[in-house]
This record gives C-alpha cells, structure tokens and sequence, in this order.
C-alpha cells in the first residue's frame, strides 16, 4: 500500500505542542514516542521541527512560516518524506504534500505503515490491509487531474464513471472482501476458544502499552523465541503457548499486539480477531514498563482501549516490568484485602521475579465461582440457551407463575462476560446468590 523507496527515507519530522485544553486532547503527543515509532519504521530522522499552538490551521495544519521552515529543512538534509506526529484531514494532508512537493505521512499512516512491515501471517496482512484501505477511503478526495468525469466517443457515450467513483467502488469491494476472509478467521479462533473450555483450560491474555515487555516476558514464560526487539511495536500477531504453572494447573498464554497513545480506530476494527483473545481471556496480564516516565498515562492509555475492546471487566493482574532499572526495586507481588494478587513486581530480561508471576497467575486462574439461583420470565429462553451452552445449569424447574427456575454453577469470569455479550443486567433475575 505504501510505496517505500529504496535505500531508505529521509525524513523531516514536525511536532506541535498545543496549549493545555480540554478539547486539544487528541491532539497532544509524545515527542519522544513519535521519533521512536519513525525509527520503528525504518526511517533516518534529519531534523524535528517544533512549534507551539493554540489550536491547528484549518488548511496546513500548521502556519504557513512552519511551512517554509519545513520546506528550507528538507531542502538543506535532502528528505524526501515528512512525517507529522498528528493525525491530518485529507485536505490538510494535500495542501502540505502540494507545498512541499513530496510524500507527507501523518500519525496514523505512520502507525499503518509500521504494521505492513510487522505483518508476517496471512491473517496479520489482511488486517493491515483492511486498515489501511480504510484509512485510503477517507484520502479520496476530488481535485486530482485523473479524476475527470470520462469523455464520451462513439460507442462510449453517456454519463460514464468518473475514476474518483471507480477508485471507491473497487475500495468497497476489496474492503467486504477482507471483512468476510477475516470473520471466517474470526470463526475459527471462536471454534479454537470453545475447545478451550470444553477441555477446561484457563486463558491469560498479555496485553499492555508497545515496548513495555510483553514478548520478552512471554518468551521468558513459555520458553518461546517470539520477536522481541527494543522497537514499537515489534509484535503483531497473536501467539499462543500452552504453559504449566508451579502446582500444576495448564492454562493457554496468548501474547498480543500493544497498544499506544490515540490508537487509530481502523486498526482496533480491523484487529477485532485478534483483539477477541483479550475480550475472551479468563486472565488479563497488563505487562506495564516500570521504569517509564510515563507510565501513569500509558496505563491509562491501556485501559482506555480495553474499555473500547469490552474488555475492562476482566480480572486483570499489573505486572510491572523492568523493575531492573529501578534503583531499590524488588520482587513481590501486591495484594488486595481479600488476599487476591493484583501486582506483581519482577523484571523478564534478568529473570527476577517470573516465579512469583507464576504464583500469582494460578492464584487468579483459579476462577472464583458463581454459584446461585435465577428467575426467568418465559421471554427470556435467549438467556436459558446461554446458560447450557456454558454448561453452567445443574437443575431446572418452572414456577406455579410459569416462570423459568435455573440452578446455576459457573466461573464468575464468565457471568460477567455473558451479560456483556447479551448487553443486559442480569442481576435482577438472581433471587439467590453464593460465590465460592
């Protein structure tokens, strides 16, 4: 999708910092993280250009001073590409690439182009793909000289087409294409999960911000060689291991793509597969990186996207990570006041800690039981239906009212998740309750 030139890029990077306002929040960027991503993508950086703002230009995004300050910088270091660490209207995006001449890329082709090169699996390429047609719809816009209405001739006379309506037609297509190829994937892994549980097998699910760990700790974990470089983004697609923990209990580890600051929404579409696994996890592990200066916001950040994914009910355990480059830090896992780990402190690349990682795992994979009795109105058999699909109901009567009597057994992971799946509280049909 991205034509990449050989030899490499030169690009000329362009940050803005806009004044602290509440409706200025998408805006807001890391300076740092934006010259890692670029690297991540290959990229020579020859010069970061700055400016502060209340709030961007309508047509360039930035002033038209920046702009010739840009235009001066590419010209003296020769880039051929620049990169802005915002997400850009088309129009923006045209005025700027017709002012300088060149290939103009905002955060969200950055992101996109990242992920086409992190792509190795026949499900990753076509996720990517989907994103990145997605986003390429939102680029079609009129003005370009190909896409004049076509002229008529003998035979060939009419309204015709123009090519502007011929690229989005040949767009849509493609896009319905990936979605169906992507939610015959999406069965399987469906079909993969319920095998899961037939055999009673636990699920921990990885997740967490780029860079924070995770496959080097999945690695560590599950004695795999997954990617794991010190670069955003470096895993893309799922993996899983089946691993034992110490007194013996077997549970699925599922390592995943991580997550970053206004992660673009064509991407958390087009992953929903693999974003399923956290969704679907009995375990969340929210590997965080300790030692960050900013990791206050980028667990928000996490928690922002696993609340968009409908995955924020899970149990999670936080496992800082990198507790190596943190001067007095030692193993230990942190507890609530009913005992239940909710921390855990240790470091993957000097091997600190993993044991009690391992500890705390059994401890929350070890469900918490929902044990109780429903009262269902006749209307509500869809609710019934779930129920023995989960295998949770252990008798049945019904009620001189006519109403559906259920004794229930179930993990207390999946009650929640089936009231979210029906989109409905069921808790006022729970006339008695006893979680053991």
């Amino acid at each position: 999708m991205f034509d990449r030139h050989e030899g490499g890029e030169a690009a000329i990077l362009v940050h803005i910092d806009f004044q602290q306002h509440a409706n200025q929040d998408s805006h807001q960027e890391d300076l740092q993280e934006f010259v890692e991503l670029v690297r991540s993508a290959g990229l020579q950086v020859m010069d970061i250009i700055t400016a502060k703002r209340s709030s961007p230009d309508p047509k360039y995004f930035i002033g038209s001073g920046k702009i010739d300050e840009i235009k001066s910088a590419k010209q003296a270091t020769e880039a051929n590409v620049v990169i802005f660490n915002h997400n850009l209207s088309p129009a923006q995006q045209r005025n700027i690439e017709k002012a300088m001449d060149c290939l103009v890329i905002d955060r969200i082709g950055l992101i996109l182009d990242i992920f086409a090169q992190r792509a190795f699996t026949f499900e990753g390429k076509l996720q990517v793909e989907l994103a990145q047609l997605r986003h390429l719809s939102t680029r079609l816009i009129r003005g370009w000289t190909h896409l004049e209405r076509q002229k008529g001739g003998i035979g060939l006379r009419g309204p015709g087409e123009t090519q502007l309506e011929t690229d989005r037609r040949l767009l849509r297509e493609r896009i319905k294409y990936i979605e169906k190829r992507l939610d015959k994937v999406g069965k399987q892994r469906e079909q993969g999960r319920r095998s899961r549980k037939r055999a009673n097998i636990k699920t921990a699910s990885i997740v967490g911000y780029t860079n924070a760990g995770k496959s080097t700790l999945f690695n560590l974990v599950t004695e795999s060689d997954v990617i794991a470089e010190d670069m955003l983004f470096a895993t893309l697609d799922p993996t899983h291991r089946r691993i034992s923990l110490p007194q013996g209990t077997d549970i699925i580890l599922a390592d995943t793509v991580g997550f970053i600051r206004h992660l673009p929404h064509d991407l958390v579409a087009a992953f929903r597969a693999t974003l399923e696994e956290s969704v679907e996890a009995d375990v969340l592990l929210h590997v965080i990186d300790a030692a960050s200066e900013r990791r206050e916001e980028n667990i928000e950040q996490v928690h922002q996207v696993l609340a968009q994914i409908g995955a924020d009910s899970i149990q999670g355990l936080e496992v800082y990570n990198k507790i190596d480059l943190i001067e007095g830090a030692e193993p230990r896992i942190d507890r609530d006041g009913q005992g239940k780990p909710i921390r855990v402190w240790c470091s993957a690349t000097k091997q600190l800690g993993i044991d009690l990682l391992l500890q705390a795992i059994e401890e929350l994979a070890e469900d918490e039981q929902f044990i109780g009795q429903l009262c269902l109105p006749p209307q509500k058999g869809r609710v019934r239906g779930k129920l023995y699909e989960l295998q949770a109901i252990e008798s049945e009567s019904v009620s001189e009212q006519g109403e559906i009597l259920l004794n229930i057994k179930m993990a207390k992971s999946d009650w929640v998740r089936l009231a979210r799946q029906l989109e409905e509280d069921l808790s006022p049909y729970v006339v008695a309750r006893h979680e053991a």
